[in-house]
């Protein structure tokens, strides 16, 4: 969906789901710098705006437990090495957020306190209302669940008005555009054409989730400046579902 949009921001409390892979940029590991100091404007320019914002992070960029799982390594293990990925990310983020002299809270659905604070719903809440940025780490804390069912769930939990998913395209494809240069575009879709169609945005318990507690999903790309703003605003490219 692209639109002029508004100049007022169309919801109040967010979710933004950010992927290793677009931590990555265009490096071809780790963090790229000019990705995370783009993301930390948009936030302080959100933040400018009086919306309340707060972050699942994958770990793709360092490493996806789905992966080792498939070379031979134990599931649970392996699930558990990528939540720690995530984990990472989330400190570099804090980081640059805090340069930017944006006030961020880490939470960890596993503990480690001498890293980053335990996560608590209430806790997390009440870091929201007081104007800091929340990011969350180590998914769901549990093996077998991806970091896209854990934004769903803390979506939920946070009670966000939106879910939105900054991925490297500019929205949902019928099929991977950088591999095949015949696929459609959606504009929008709803939760039930997302499975029917076996669509990758995000896996089935996210989307099932979402679709119970009635959270629409933006995705849009993150490779571009103002993007996240411009979404919140109804002034970006992407692709709505709900």
């Amino acid at each position: 969906m692209m639109t002029s949009g508004p100049s007022s921001p169309l919801y109040r409390r967010v979710l933004l789901k950010v992927s290793g892979e677009a931590l990555m940029g265009k490096a071809g590991y780790g963090l790229d710098v000019e990705v995370l100091e783009r993301l930390v404007q948009d936030l302080k320019s959100l933040k400018a705006l009086d919306v309340q914002i707060c972050l699942v992070v994958g770990g793709g960029n360092i490493f996806r437990g789905l992966s080792g799982a498939s070379k031979g390594m134990d599931r649970v293990s392996a699930d558990y090495m990528g939540m720690l990925a995530t984990v990472m990310n989330a400190l570099a983020l804090q980081s640059s957020c805090e340069k930017a002299d944006l006030p961020a809270r880490v939470l960890s659905a596993i503990s480690m306190s001498p890293v980053c604070e335990s996560y608590e719903p209430l806790k997390a809440r009440q870091y929201l209302s007081a104007g800091n940025i929340v990011i969350f780490a180590a998914g769901t804390g549990d093996p077998f669940f991806t970091t896209d069912t854990a934004a769903a769930l803390r979506a939920s939990e946070m009670k966000c008005d939106v879910i939105l998913k900054g991925t490297k395209v500019d929205g949902v494809y019928s099929d991977d555009p950088k591999k095949n240069p015949s696929a459609v575009r959606y504009e929008a879709l709803t939760y039930e054409d997302v499975l029917a169609k076996k669509l990758k945005v995000m896996d089935a318990t996210a989307i099932s989730l979402a679709s119970e507690n009635k959270i629409p999903i933006l995705v849009f790309s993150m490779n571009t400046n103002k993007a996240f703003e411009n979404v919140v605003l109804g002034k970006g490219l992407f692709t709505r579902i709900g």
